[in-house]
């Protein structure tokens, strides 16, 4: 045993000495750096053969090592300083999540009081669990429904409640519904109170969609002083045609806003705009929401319209404008998904959770039905204060470009038309019927579709093929060529997909597609989709 204790002796004497040497030479090396004398001394041995240049040179020289160690000497003290505050800042922040824990576990341990209370006075009361009751501070609880002293009202339970005092005229649940007589949803309501005595218009159904396009241009012309040309408003009325929600985009003054606004002063039916702000993250921002605090809904203007829409044959337009200075998949998540479903008896969105007495005639099951007589217009504007739309929502969407400002031109003076949806939706179905797209101009989408997968790895979608099945028969009933209306399809809900690879390394694709495209179908008549692949060659 001995013997082991001199060797561990040994061992640790050894190991320690190693530490000693290591601080000893730290410590020499410092007192080697800050000898004072041994500099003095060196000066004086050499000085005496300095010049008049050397004893400047040398007196610049100490000069500047000592600014060198005073800077050293203030950046070690700002590090050590930083730290302190970093330590002192993550010590705090330590204390303030200790004390928000802290406050957590107090409001849970009152929430379980509370509970508690409430269950002993409904104990008291001998209420059911689940009835509603009615809170009112200084003046008891009393379950909503009952008077003091009325009917299942235990004697005395009401006491302490105050001389005058009312409670709401609620009942139990019957059937998955409150009864009530308190109203959460004042506009809808009136909603219903107005379609009650309300008297469609007379329509006029015998319009074609030729003269549609015609009629609204020369009224907004002749009422508005608004300038369209005639192949935007086609385009417009396909788009329509083809889906529920049309993407307005381009620079600032080209009509973007005027368009949907005009559109419903020509119908008689003024568009509902809804100016979409940054802060919008989620759909309350459309469809309201639920205020526990005042116990009524926050209804919007957006839901009211869609409301209404329920309840007549119009058409009728919503415009989000500045629709993509907040994210589109954010606030309309919902709604691009809704519209999307093929059959549109699925088209509800649930707006309350439980089911009132009170609630608007139109809800089912604290649902609202979202009807097809109704378009969603977005205006998009490409800057620095806005979002680029994904690629969800252009699929879903029908963008419309307006590049250019209307020029003015003379029409005859032209009053509202008063069509209804029903009728319009017709049109759209005969130019379906009537103008489908040629089997040869299929047959070339097909072959252009399998050109692009192979050379750009790029594929057209069954939503796309099916929107320009439903766009370009309609953009021919409305006046328009078929080949302009495959081309206006093609440019800008396909070629748009290129933005997205890397088109500095496809210049000679490109240049190869406007080629196949020249060849396929005739030089000049695909004029939208070579100029924009041009673009796209010029900008990469």
């Amino acid at each position: 045993m001995s013997a082991f204790l001199r060797w561990f002796f040994n061992f640790i004497s050894e190991m320690l000495k190693g530490f000693r040497l290591i601080f000893a030479g730290i410590g020499n090396g410092f007192a080697q750096i800050f000898n004072i004398k041994n500099y003095v001394d060196i000066f004086k041995a050499h000085s005496t053969e300095f010049s008049a240049v050397s004893w400047v040179l040398s007196i610049v020289s100490i000069i500047m090592v000592a600014l060198v160690w005073l800077l050293l000497a203030f950046l070690i003290i700002f590090a050590i300083r930083k730290y302190i505050r970093f330590r002192h800042s993550i010590v705090s922040n330590e204390d303030l999540l200790e004390e928000i824990s802290l406050l957590q576990r107090r409001v849970m341990k009152m929430a379980r009081e509370k509970d508690e209370i409430m269950a002993m006075k409904i104990a008291q009361i001998g209420m059911a669990p689940g009835t509603a009751l009615s809170v009112e501070a200084g003046r008891g609880m009393v379950p909503s429904g009952m008077q003091q002293g009325g009917l299942g009202m235990p004697e005395g339970a009401g006491e302490g409640t105050g001389e005058g005092a009312e409670t709401p005229e609620q009942k139990p649940i019957e059937d998955g519904v409150i009864v009530t007589t308190e109203r959460r949803f004042s506009k809808l309501i009136d909603v219903d109170n107005f379609y009650k005595n309300y008297t469609p218009p007379e329509y006029d159904n015998e319009i074609d969609l030729k003269q549609f396009c015609e009629r609204f241009r020369d009224f907004a012309c002749s009422r508005m002083r608004l300038y369209y040309d005639v192949k935007t408003i086609r385009l417009f009325v396909a788009g329509m045609a083809s889906t529920k929600l049309i993407i307005l985009q381009g620079i600032s003054g080209t009509g973007k806003t005027s368009l949907p606004y005009s559109f419903g002063k020509f119908l008689g039916n003024d568009t509902t705009i809804s100016s979409v702000q940054p802060s919008w993250r989620d759909r309350t921002e459309l469809f309201g929401y639920f205020n526990e605090f005042t116990k009524n809904y926050n209804e919007t203007e957006f839901l009211k319209r869609v409301y209404s829409s329920n309840y007549n044959d119009d058409v009728n337009f919503i415009l989000l404008d500045e629709m993509n200075i907040a994210r589109i998949e954010y606030y309309f998540a919902e709604m691009l998904s809704i519209l999307e479903m093929p059959n549109a008896d699925e088209w509800e969105l649930d707006i309350v959770p439980s089911v009132w007495s009170t609630d608007p005639e139109k809800f089912d099951h604290g649902k609202l039905r979202i009807p097809q007589n109704i378009w969603y217009i977005g205006t998009a504007n490409n800057d620095d204060s806005t979002y680029a739309i994904s690629d969800k929502v252009y699929d879903r969407a029908q963008p419309i470009n307006l590049d250019a400002k209307g020029i003015a031109f003379d029409a005859p003076d032209t009053p509202p038309l008063t069509i209804s949806y029903s009728h319009l939706n017709s049109l759209f179905e005969q130019a379906w019927d009537m103008y489908p797209i040629s089997q040869e101009n299929l047959k070339k989408i097909q072959q252009l579709d399998l050109w692009v997968i192979e050379k750009l790895r790029v594929a057209f979608g069954n939503r796309i093929i099916k929107q320009m099945g439903l766009f370009v028969p309609v953009y021919v009933a409305c006046g328009g060529d078929e080949l302009d209306g495959i081309d206006y399809i093609l440019a800008t809900k396909i070629f748009r997909k290129f933005e997205s690879l890397n088109l500095a390394m496809l210049r000679d694709e490109i240049k190869e597609l406007i080629n196949y495209i020249n060849k396929s179908f005739g030089k000049g008549k695909m004029n939208e989709s070579i100029a924009y692949l041009e673009r796209l060659r010029k900008l990469f």
